[in-house]
């Protein structure tokens, strides 16, 4: 089998927070956190063509046809979220690689911090991290202009990747011996960079005490959206 490798440095693993019902948060109005759209647009498009290119690496280095076959199904269902964020950004009347060039530099950072040292942990830096910021950048929708932001949460909650990457990985965590334990230390390790990603979208992301109290609530809901789903797959977030 062919893996993926990266080099991986050295950083302190995130404490997560405990695990908090999203019933229980309050709800925060977005209107004064949302960048201007044209803004959102590009950093969320640029986003989905990263996640595109990661399932395409892991497409190419997958052990099996079977393997290839599902994750290639989950990069398309990437690549038509990007696609139908940059039809937004024409809507706007901008030029797409010209609005998501400035994102590039942090998010490509991201991708690498995020890669994994084999095919295994790329899957799981993945189904993480894509999870993590769609069901973000969801939320953070709300503080769109409305028929915009309705559109934006449509192309973002298509399902369908993250069914396979969760079947994937379940998979190898039942044959592989000690697996889930590896796993389990790397999924905890990916959140602090995913939710720096997260904050760096939002409108005054400079820290102060009022902006911390305001976006609290966001951040431990995504949290607790993301130990459901360590859960699912058997592992401890």
């Amino acid at each position: 089998m062919v893996l993926w490798s990266a080099r991986r440095g050295s950083r302190e693993t995130p404490r997560l927070r405990p695990r908090v019902a999203p019933t229980d948060l309050a709800r925060v109005d977005f209107t004064e956190l949302v960048p201007e759209p044209v803004a959102f647009l590009g950093q969320a498009a640029y986003i989905q063509l990263e996640a595109f290119e990661n399932l395409a690496r892991a497409v190419a280095t997958a052990p099996s046809i079977d393997s290839k076959e599902g994750l290639s199904a989950a990069a398309g269902v990437a690549l038509r979220k990007h696609h139908a964020l940059i039809a937004e950004l024409r809507r706007e009347g901008v030029e797409p690689v010209e609005v998501m060039a400035p994102f590039a530099p942090a998010t490509d950072r991201f991708r690498e911090a995020t890669a994994g040292a084999d095919w295994y942990e790329l899957l799981l830096g993945i189904h993480v991290t894509t999870g993590m910021l769609d069901d973000f950048f969801a939320r953070l929708a709300a503080g769109l202009p409305h028929e915009v932001g309705d559109r934006v949460r449509r192309i973002l909650d298509e399902q369908g990747a993250a069914e396979v990457l969760q079947r994937e990985l379940g998979r190898a965590i039942a044959e592989q011996r000690g697996l889930a334990d590896r796993l389990a230390l790397w999924g905890r390790s990916l959140v602090g960079d995913t939710l720096l990603i997260a904050r760096s979208a939002l409108r005054g992301a400079e820290p102060s005490g009022r902006f911390d109290e305001d976006v609290e609530p966001v951040f431990t809901e995504l949290i607790a959206d993301h130990t459901r789903r360590m859960d699912a797959l058997g592992l401890t977030a």
